[in-house]
């Protein structure tokens, strides 16, 4: 039976999970988040694995599956889990490259979307980009800031923004805490303060930035106020706010938001990712309870939960 929340939905925000996904790992390397060999990341994932399982069990979340290697079979699966779910197309941000991505979006190309997800540092940044986009249908960029080898604002990156800017295709930057417990805490280069440099020498550029900006929410806020092409988007559970210095909830951030920035400029993500948890309709249920809790009219509702998404991804005319 297909969930009716009397909405449609857009998802900016899930991962697909397939095999090892190697250029994330490379990444992470690069920046030490994976430092040592491999007693020291069985170390340190020890440490980090209590604060793993509470989470789970707080949410009822089952242990994740090891990561599918027959792809086909975990595409078709995401499309039922989207179609019962009620959810009416879905962005996969990540997935194994920018070719896996575009071959998995290929399969279902009614449900699915995708981004590519290549470092901007790498020679060639902004010719992958036209390729994907252009050659692959790819509708945007995901970016990680924590993995990066420099700012955001570095001029190096000028010709993958200038790309993005004529192509259309909005930039999904990730800044804060990167990983689930044990994740990489911080980093110089991945301040809302870089992005907003940025997106003030490419006005046409539409950014989007997860998780309401994790720690850097107060910049992050600031950021939008003097760039109106800087966007928020939603997903993930959000748990980084019990580790804020003062109280902080969600229905705070969405309150925020909705006051500074405005309904049109807020994201639905729900940041899914893997089996047999599938699609979290606890986050999305959770936050359009929220909304509607808010008192939200409906024509901001529609904008927040698939409008926005929609536009930014040229679905609309």
């Amino acid at each position: 039976m297909t969930i009716d929340r009397g909405l449609d939905i857009v998802d900016f925000h899930l991962h697909f999970r397939i095999g090892a996904d190697q250029t994330v790992r490379a990444a992470e390397r690069a920046v030490g988040m994976h430092p040592g060999g491999e007693r020291e990341a069985a170390v340190r994932a020890a440490g980090a694995a209590p604060y793993a399982a509470r989470w789970r069990r707080a949410w009822s979340f089952p242990e994740p599956e090891p990561p599918a290697e027959h792809w086909p079979d975990e595409a078709d699966r995401w499309a039922t889990e989207l179609r019962e779910h009620g959810i009416r197309r879905a962005v996969f941000v990540t997935g194994g490259g920018n070719d896996a991505v575009a071959d998995l979006v290929d399969r279902h190309p009614d449900r699915f979307l995708g981004f590519a997800h290549h470092d901007p540092f790498a020679p060639g940044a902004a010719a992958e980009l036209e390729r994907a986009v252009t050659e692959r249908g790819l509708r945007g960029w995901k970016i990680f800031a924590p993995l990066l080898r420099g700012p955001l604002d570095d001029p190096a990156l000028d010709p993958g923004w200038a790309t993005a800017q004529r192509l259309g295709v909005p930039v999904l930057v990730h800044v804060g805490h990167y990983g689930s417990a044990g994740g990489m805490s911080a980093s110089p280069y991945d301040s809302p303060n870089h992005l907003a440099r940025v997106a003030r020498r490419f006005p046409e550029l539409a950014f989007v930035v997860p998780h309401f900006g994790v720690q850097h929410v107060q910049e992050l806020l600031f950021a939008a106020w003097g760039c109106a092409n800087i966007h928020v988007d939603t997903s993930g559970s959000n748990q980084w706010v019990r580790w804020m210095p003062y109280k902080l909830t969600l229905e705070d951030l969405f309150q925020r938001c909705y006051e500074t920035i405005g309904p049109d400029r807020i994201v639905f993500g729900s940041d899914s990712s893997w089996f047999p948890r599938g699609y979290v309709c606890r986050y999305l249920d959770d936050q359009l309870r929220i909304c509607r809790e808010m008192g939200m009219p409906d024509a901001d509702l529609r904008a927040i939960f698939a409008g926005n998404a929609e536009r930014l991804l040229g679905l609309t005319g």
